[in-house]
């Protein structure tokens, strides 16, 4: 049998193949030959989807991370939430800490709350005093007191704006508005005017004898 066949090298060895081989057999060997490269054509073609729509998944990743950054942002934004919400209640202690001093007639802590340079306005248009006089007149008093009614505070910055209700035992009513700065990482005053809120039902009376009074 020896004599019917051929002999070809495979990677060094010897491998005997029939010479007789029908043109059928070749003509089938071919057409599998054709579909196993058909089949590897698609498998490779397959990878490669796969990998292009892994490649896609990636790039939508990259896209979505502005979002995770606006997230981020957030996050800084709610901490200025947060030390805004700090400064305001720092600046709301300075107007409470005023009122008990002014009441106690503390006038060493009563002035180290303001700024050297603070103003005050009084409830008369003559009083608009610098610390150096606004002390003159107050020293030598007992004290006033003013309890706390109502306030708000609107932050810009180192800048705190606020106006609140108060009640007076001797005048009722009234009214504080001002100014305070952070100064040396502290809030002061810089400006604090009194008043006394008129109700509009007799604000042309009250006004009548203000402007009575001062033409005497």
């Amino acid at each position: 049998m020896l004599k019917d066949t051929h002999a070809f090298a495979v990677k060094g060895a010897t491998v005997n193949r029939p010479a007789n081989m029908s043109r059928a057999t070749k003509a089938s060997r071919a057409t599998n030959t054709s579909r196993a490269t058909s089949v590897n054509r698609a498998s490779l073609g397959l990878l490669l989807s796969v990998l292009m729509l892994g490649g896609l998944n990636v790039s939508a990743q990259a896209q979505d991370s502005p979002t995770q950054g606006a997230q981020t942002q957030d996050t800084q934004v709610q901490g200025a939430q947060t030390s805004s919400s700090s400064d305001q209640q720092a600046a709301a202690q300075v107007l409470d800490l005023l009122n008990q001093y002014s009441s106690d007639a503390d006038w060493d802590k009563y002035f180290a709350l303001y700024r050297k340079d603070g103003i005050f306005i009084g409830t008369d248009a003559s009083e608009r005093w610098g610390m150096a006089e606004f002390e003159h007149y107050s020293r030598p008093t007992k004290g006033w007191r003013y309890d706390l009614t109502e306030r708000h505070l609107i932050q810009h910055g180192d800048v705190i704006l606020f106006d609140e209700l108060l009640n007076s035992p001797a005048y009722g009513v009234s009214r504080g508005t001002g100014t305070l700065i952070k100064t040396d990482g502290n809030w002061k005053i810089a400006q604090y005017h009194l008043s006394f809120p008129i109700p509009n039902e007799i604000a042309k009376q009250i006004t009548a004898e203000i402007k009575a009074a001062n033409k005497q």
